[in-house]
């Protein structure tokens, strides 16, 4: 692969890049407009390492047996960290990967190529618009559905509504998962008000993080899992277990408490994810 290769997105103008991680041998950091946005280990996709992807990927590995294919739907792209993840753990998966950028998926596919065999379709352009253009015989037939989806640094308004994950939320089996990654600072009220947002369209849901960051002293990211299904409750011991560490996380009275007097997020409502200090996700460069 040459050095650092890099592409500005026509879209948006923006500029991604691949970079060696200089910390971990083999990853490679994959950066867009100054902000890390994937961690790939390329000879070793069952390896994960951004905390919040962890988390995200023991959900994977617990709510159906090991090794059982599933049907995955992907909203937002980036390198691909989490579809790889599926093909190498849970061999013969369908997965659909939902991104704005072809020309970002392309660039990643050329440096990163694919695993052999990954059952990956690709549908381009905004999120919520290309969820509506999903085929309907999908409906009602989807595993596992992840929400990733920033523009730079920031989730978009229109993705983070009760009307979206009601939309989100019709892809599902009737024991599909929804697993939402959400970044917010001190305060946590963006989290907050989407745990509400997300507890109103499904009612068993489970919030993760970092011990600090969920009690909200430090930016960082929540994964927010969610169900139709009380199964998902007996995942906390194992979710907690797996790391990384320290971890809380919250379900039931405790969930309850944890959202507070958050309001349930409208399209009319909607606002886009607090904006992080430049300095916390800047990659350390040797």
């Amino acid at each position: 692969m040459a050095e650092n290769p890099q592409i500005t997105l026509r879209e948006s103008g923006e500029r991604a890049i691949l970079m060696p991680d200089p910390y971990q041998s083999g990853a490679l950091i994959l950066e867009v407009d100054g902000t890390p946005q994937s961690h790939v280990f390329a000879e070793s996709p069952d390896d994960l390492f951004f905390e919040y992807i962890r988390r995200i990927g023991h959900v994977i590995d617990l709510f159906r047996m090991p090794g059982q294919p599933i049907t995955a739907v992907h909203l937002g792209g980036g390198a691909l960290t989490l579809p790889r993840y599926i093909a190498a753990t849970r061999p013969g998966s369908r997965q659909q990967v939902l991104e704005r950028h072809a020309d970002l998926i392309d660039f990643v596919r050329e440096h990163l190529p694919l695993p052999s065999g990954a059952s990956i379709r690709f549908r381009y352009g905004d999120a919520r618009e290309t969820l509506n253009k999903l085929p309907a015989g999908l409906r009602g037939t989807v595993d596992l559905v992840v929400v990733d989806i920033f523009a730079g640094a920031r989730t978009p308004a229109h993705v983070t509504s009760q009307e979206f994950f009601i939309e989100v939320s019709r892809l599902l089996t009737p024991d599909g998962v929804v697993v939402v990654n959400v970044a917010d600072g001190p305060g946590l009220a963006f989290a907050r008000a989407e745990t509400a947002t997300l507890r109103s369209v499904l009612p068993e849901v489970i919030a993760i993080a970092e011990a600090q960051v969920l009690k909200g002293r430090r930016f960082g990211n929540v994964v927010l899992v969610g169900s139709r299904s009380d199964a998902l409750l007996e995942w906390l011991p194992r979710l907690l277990a797996g790391g990384p560490h320290p971890a809380k996380a919250v379900a039931g009275k405790e969930l309850v408490e944890f959202i507070a007097s958050a309001p349930i997020v409208t399209d009319a409502t909607a606002v886009p994810s607090p904006s992080p200090n430049k300095s916390i996700f800047a990659v350390k460069r040797s």
